[in-house]
């Protein structure tokens, strides 16, 4: 199923270039954009995953009790891959109060040693320039909250402050913007006037069904290219693929992360709406996934101690980690949530291969398709959506220092206190008006 050239890879004719495959989509004809999307979504979701889930101590396709792996992340969203322990459990990261950061090219980048290495809270943020980006971003969030709530003498009390304001307007964007994206606003409605059906734990803690299966959705979405800025590339754009297992050097002709140069940063308009027409959508969600992704580079693959690499097809590895965890059918899912299963003649193609795959598909597989089926790609189906859902409203419902918990100065239901790119204080608060306050949106850097 996730062979490299096989049912699950969009061909993509990377030999076009990546600025062709990005202003002639019919280039890929099984690799259908997403016009209800961004394309910033596919990595702030990278991002996301990183804040709440690291596994340790499983092995690829091979069976593995549960007990015998934990998550390395705290199943908050609270960006302790941004803040790792605090200015005194993680001095590395910090300059005083302040989240530390360096630049080398034209614009800011991560803390890195004398091998290129990035130092912070999760090294996978560095595993693009999409994500590196982010991270570099939410640092410099926290430090112009930071400036404005403490002016030039930060205590430990501003850093305090700044902690909860910068994590409130964050959760804030993952309500509002990001998931309805993700699962449809419909959905989100449901559980937050309904209250959660399935995902229903005395503690916060991420399931297997979530991590292994249901959340792996984005990696349908991913371009195989993207245009990074506008004008890095000696006064031109920068565009290049995703992966490029060709690429070598300092200052690779793709967007892997680890490097630092002139034009490896990221010029947000492309990524996020700024209202001025530059966005680029993402890829919609089904059972393909771009051709970059089925040869990985070697630095993004995890392995334990003494394990081969194994493949290098993201989709193949997905589906191994049904075996790891004995992952249940998409269809036994859907039985258990009470949700119409998808008919054998919409998965007619991977009944083909036997095993009885139309009847008992795997997990992954079945929420792509299931999104495909149902809502035409553009969001998840009411298995995947309600799934990742759940998952991510319950750990804010769960978290008593989430915004869903907070109030406002006067009592009232907490809303966002920070300007927005207008200048008024508002519901509508964003990934743009975060990059903004950060200051680096393209205003900010005259691009």
């Amino acid at each position: 199923m996730g062979r490299p050239g096989g049912m699950m890879d969009a061909n993509d004719p990377l030999e076009v270039g990546p600025i062709r495959l990005i202003t002639e989509p019919d280039l890929s004809p099984n690799n259908r954009d997403n016009p209800t999307h961004t394309a910033g979504v596919t990595f702030m979701g990278q991002f996301l995953d990183h804040d709440i889930t690291r596994d340790a101590g499983s092995r690829l396709g091979r069976v593995t009790p549960v007990r015998r792996s934990r998550n390395l992340r705290s199943a908050t969203f609270d960006l302790d891959s941004v803040y790792g322990g605090g200015p005194d459990e993680s001095p590395e990261l910090y300059d005083g109060f302040r989240l530390r950061i360096e630049s080398g090219g034209q614009f800011e980048d991560l803390l890195r040693d004398d091998d290129g290495n990035a130092i912070l809270g999760d090294d996978r943020n560095d595993e693009n320039l999409m994500i590196s980006g982010l991270q570099c971003a939410f640092i410099m969030f926290h430090n112009a909250v930071l400036t404005d709530v403490s002016g030039r003498t930060p205590t430990a009390a501003n850093f305090e402050t700044t902690q909860r304001i910068v994590r409130h307007h964050y959760q804030w964007i993952i309500v509002h913007e990001i998931l309805p994206q993700f699962v449809g606003q419909e959905m989100v409605d449901d559980i937050l006037g309904n209250g959660r059906r399935v995902y229903t734990p005395n503690i916060a803690r991420i399931p297997l069904e979530f991590q292994t299966a249901a959340y792996r959705f984005g990696h349908s979405m991913i371009r195989p290219s993207y245009r990074a800025n506008l004008a890095g590339d000696n006064g031109d754009p920068f565009f290049a693929m995703v992966f490029n297992p060709d690429a070598s050097g300092d200052d690779p002709e793709d967007l892997t992360g680890r490097h630092r140069a002139e034009r490896r940063f990221i010029g947000w308009q492309t990524f996020f709406d700024f209202g001025d027409g530059e966005v680029k959508p993402n890829k919609v969600i089904d059972t393909t996934m771009s051709t970059p992704l089925f040869q990985l580079p070697m630095f993004t693959i995890p392995t334990a101690r003494g394990e081969d690499v194994g493949p290098t097809s993201l989709a193949t590895r997905n589906l191994l980690r049904h075996i790891t965890w004995g992952i249940p059918s998409g269809q036994r899912v859907a039985d258990e949530m009470g949700v119409d299963r998808l008919s054998t003649a919409d998965l007619s193609d991977v009944g083909q291969l036997g095993a009885n795959l139309d009847r008992s598909t795997p997990l992954f597989f079945y929420v792509l398709r299931e999104a495909d089926v149902v809502a035409d790609g553009r969001h998840l189906g009411p298995v995947g959506g309600r799934i990742v859902g759940e998952v991510f409203l319950g750990i804010l419902e769960e978290d008593s220092t989430s915004y869903l918990n907070s109030t406002d100065p006067v009592g009232g239901a907490w809303r966002p206190t920070l300007a927005q790119r207008s200048g008024s204080v508002g519901i509508d608060f964003t990934m743009a008006d975060m990059l903004t306050i950060a200051g680096v949106d393209p205003e900010s850097r005259g691009q």
